[in-house]
């Protein structure tokens, strides 16, 4: 038993020197959703503290994102976050993609799906409350509608 807590000690010293990139790609303003949807300091500041850790180039890593193997776990959900939506690129997408992305944010907005409930244990200040997730849905509604009249008005 004691060779096998040693051996588990060991191979837990020597993760460790395999840490994760934590660059962050470079900001770009200009396609940044918040910016770009001229989005209200209050809808803004809720979706900076509630989504922006996974879905955008503005990462704030937690303290156990220093901490192999859980670093490996963070990196690769916001890897996968950003892969599936990335508010700091989003005028990259068509119009069309932009469409089903805002579809995504109502549906998981609704659902509470999103935020996911293991996001809140190290950010209790992501938990929406019931008035922001409706906020949040009636937003993303209206951006979604104007970018409907836009794609409707542009043909």
């Amino acid at each position: 038993m004691k060779k096998i807590i040693v051996v588990i000690l060991v191979v837990f010293i020597i993760i460790q020197f395999f840490p994760i990139d934590k660059t962050n790609p470079p900001p770009t303003p200009g396609m940044d959703f918040l910016k770009i949807k001229n989005t209200p300091e209050k809808i803004a500041h809720t979706i900076r503290t509630s989504c922006y850790d996974c879905h955008s180039n503005e990462t704030k890593y937690p303290w156990y994102s220093n901490i192999s193997p859980m670093s490996w776990w963070v990196k690769n959900h916001i890897d996968e976050g950003r892969n599936h939506l990335n508010f700091s690129t989003f005028a990259v997408y068509e119009p069309k993609r932009q469409l089903h992305k805002l579809e995504e944010c109502i549906e998981m907005v609704e659902k509470k799906e999103m935020p996911l409930e293991s996001y809140y244990l190290g950010h209790q200040n992501a938990k929406l409350s019931d008035e922001q997730r409706a906020d949040l849905i009636h937003y993303f509604k209206k951006v979604k509608e104007d970018t409907e009249r836009r794609i409707l008005f542009n043909k």
